[in-house]
């Protein structure tokens, strides 16, 4: 008796006025799916292109991915890129797999030993292989692309006598020309600075470093950060405490997973982990033709390290150390350093004048764990709770700017679980809410950024199982993305934005004593995405399925 989660089966806002990232989308006829098909499909929308003609760069085309050796490519700009600027820059993806049976698997591609995409695949059917399409807004990385740059994309894949579906893939970069609607940072840091850009963090060796040495004018710093979980981490939010591990079937190490960062072995701020979930998780059939919330296309978390800048422009080597608070299994990390730099000073100078973040997380954990009858059951309550504000200073060309950054983050995560001879039940009740706060201050005003999201996750797994170990499984998933932007000017409101992305599923297979599924049944799942800002862009699309088979696809904007 056990789970099948038990197996180890992506100027400030320049200047602040600019529209946001999300803007001008737009539902057009050519966005829907076809009703009726069986082909992998989202309701995300695509990245705005402006209507200007592109230059075209083709990174490679029709890779065929059919062993663990990643494969590399050469990206040539476009010529005068090196003095060019780009209104927009977008990495285009298109990707199959042949039918046939295969896991989910992962994928990335490295351009300058940067990330620049990160997500999984879709899984197939023995009569069917599905194709997907990826998009990525690649403009804040335009510093990489001023000259010809290495590039890697490793989608280890196992193809053998049982595992025989092989993947197929393309993808090329599109430069419009024109000023950017935003400002983009000048420097680009990939961390790890390798070919594959990312690092398998485990329990025992669980740092990522990159030691470097900067600009001496760094007027502002991101760092966009990408936590997969991976093995027996796959399902964090399912683990439980070691000492009831075993009995109650599941993995170990708690349901709780942050990301630590670090600067020169200071606490520099934290990056939740969001809930991904890959098209072969819990049960396949949930994710076709749906599959969950950015499991193709990751979306890193950001963290804003510009208080530091005034330490990092001293011209010293500096280390940045990330860490995964409590993985009981191996995380894949990469994170991306973006610096804007003060163009008419060559030192900028400045200090940290507060820091307390502290040295990590203190989760509660409550066991109600009861054995009646030889079989256990009750509920596992894990708890979060932290807040902090970094300040610091920099006087710049034109002037003295002061950055306050204030996050508060609480995680909670509910298990009830149900146990006897003849039946499991595991219920997961999860959700991450977030607050953070930029504050910048100078001598033109006070303009602060606020970043709400919230990272729901529900599911609920029952086993009805027979004598002989065979039996049937149904489980119910609703996964949420929710983040509301809010920009203010001395406290009147100049820019306001919403998005959601909620993806709901269920389904029932039937299973053999060695958990080999047999069929399913009662399939049905929906996707919603939707977005809003006050300059009136309007994107709004939802997607349902019944059977595997998509059943409608609606929008507007």
């Amino acid at each position: 008796m056990r789970s099948l989660l038990c197996r180890n089966l992506s100027g400030r806002r320049a200047a602040l006025l600019a529209v946001a990232m999300l803007a001008s989308l737009a539902v057009s006829p050519a966005c829907f799916a076809q009703v009726g098909t069986s082909n992998t499909v989202t309701a995300d929308p695509s990245v705005p292109h402006p209507p200007t003609q592109p230059a075209k760069v083709q990174l490679f085309t029709d890779l065929q991915f059919a062993d663990f050796n990643p494969k590399t490519f050469q990206m040539t700009p476009p010529p005068g890129a090196a003095h060019r600027h780009w209104a927009k820059i977008i990495l285009v993806g298109d990707f199959f797999i042949t039918a046939g049976r295969q896991f989910d698997r992962t994928a990335h591609m490295s351009i300058g030993n940067t990330l620049v995409y990160f997500g999984t695949t879709a899984e197939p059917s023995h009569t069917f292989g599905p194709t997907w399409h990826f998009e990525r807004d690649l403009t804040e990385y335009a510093a990489l692309f001023k000259t010809a740059q290495p590039g890697l994309v490793d989608i280890g894949n196992l193809v053998n006598s049982t595992y025989t579906s092989i993947i197929h893939g393309s993808a090329y970069l599109l430069f419009y020309p024109g000023e950017p609607a935003r400002d983009v940072p000048d420097v680009v840091i990939g961390i790890p600075s390798t070919p594959e850009a990312t690092q398998d963090l485990h329990p025992n060796s669980n740092t990522l470093t990159a030691t470097v040495t900067l600009p001496q004018n760094i007027e502002r710093a991101y760092l966009d950060v990408f936590a997969q979980s991976q093995g027996s981490d796959e399902f964090w939010y399912s683990n439980v405490p070691n000492d009831v591990a075993q009995e109650l079937f599941s993995n170990g190490g708690t349901a709780f997973r942050e990301v630590e960062i670090s600067i020169d072995s200071q606490p520099a701020g934290v990056a939740p982990v969001y809930p991904w979930i890959y098209t072969g998780g819990v049960d396949p059939y949930l994710w076709r033709p749906i599959p969950g919330v950015q499991t193709l296309n990751f979306v890193p978390y950001r963290v804003d390290l510009t208080p530091f800048a005034g330490l990092l422009n001293d011209g010293q080597p500096h280390t940045i150390a990330l860490s995964v608070f409590n993985n009981n299994d191996y995380f894949r990390l990469s994170a991306t350093l973006f610096l804007h730099l003060d163009r008419f000073s060559d030192h900028v100078t400045g200090a940290l004048v507060n820091n307390t973040v502290g040295a990590g997380p203190t989760p509660v954990i409550q066991e109600n764990i009861v054995t009646t009858g030889g079989f256990p059951g009750g509920t596992i309550n894990t708890q979060s709770s932290r807040q902090y504000l970094i300040e610091g200073y920099i006087f710049t060309s034109h002037g003295l700017v002061d950055t306050i950054v204030t996050q508060k983050i609480d995680f909670s995560n509910f298990q009830q679980f149900t146990i006897s001879a003849s039946q499991f039940v595991q219920d997961i009740n999860q959700n991450t809410v977030l607050d953070s706060t930029t504050k910048t201050q100078s001598w033109s005003g006070v303009i602060q950024s606020e970043r709400k999201a919230s990272y729901p996750l529900v599911m609920d797994i029952s086993q009805l199982l027979n004598a002989d170990g065979s039996g049937s499984q149904l489980t119910t998933v609703s996964q949420g993305f929710k983040v509301n932007d809010s920009d203010a000017f001395d406290g009147f409101p100049f820019y306001l934005s919403a998005l959601s992305n909620q993806v709901n599923t269920t389904d029932t297979i039937q299973f053999d004593s060695s958990f080999h599924i047999l069929s399913n049944s009662g399939q049905q799942s929906s996707q919603n995405y939707s977005f809003a800002d006050t300059p009136g862009h309007f994107y709004n699309r939802t997607l349902t399925a019944t059977n595997n088979v998509l059943t409608s696809d609606s929008g507007s904007k």
